[in-house]
């Protein structure tokens, strides 16, 4: 006794053998297309894909140079407090040269007190050492007047 197949299978055989009987006819049409008719159309592809490209690149160059400019940052001191402060250490500490003049040490003195005075939200033991770094680098004391 032969037994039959679902009605779904005898279907979904039928799509198969009708698809590649259509893929075996597409295939000897696109064999039988003359290579120099091929030619002109992937040189099209390829000025289309080499003019999106190119603004593709402008595009990208034009908002690289409309960004902001990236501030440079200047890396900061790294070790804690020496016992007794040197020059070097007070001049880090301002952000200015050892050799800066006393007004330059005033005014950024100034700067940084502003930033981390203690009723603006800084710490008391840092203003102390802003303050001896003033005292320092304006040659008042020789160092280590910290009240810390």
């Amino acid at each position: 006794m032969v037994e039959k197949e679902p009605r779904e299978a005898s279907a979904l055989a039928y799509v198969f053998k009708f698809l590649s009987n259509v893929a075996r006819i597409e295939y000897e049409n696109v064999s039988a297309i003359d290579v120099h008719q091929a030619t002109p159309f992937f040189a099209g592809l390829a000025v289309a894909a080499a003019a999106l490209a190119g603004r593709y690149g402008i595009q990208a160059w034009q908002a690289f140079k409309a960004r902001p400019p990236k501030p440079r940052m200047r890396k900061f001191y790294d070790g804690g407090f020496q016992p007794t402060m040197t020059r070097r250490e007070a001049a880090l500490i301002l952000g200015v040269r050892e050799n800066a003049t006393a007004e330059k040490v005033k005014e950024q003195h100034r700067k940084v007190m502003v930033a981390n005075h203690p009723d603006a939200g800084g710490s008391h033991y840092l203003a102390s050492k802003i303050n001896e770094a003033k005292d320092v680098m304006l040659g008042k004391t020789k160092g280590s007047g910290s009240a810390f």
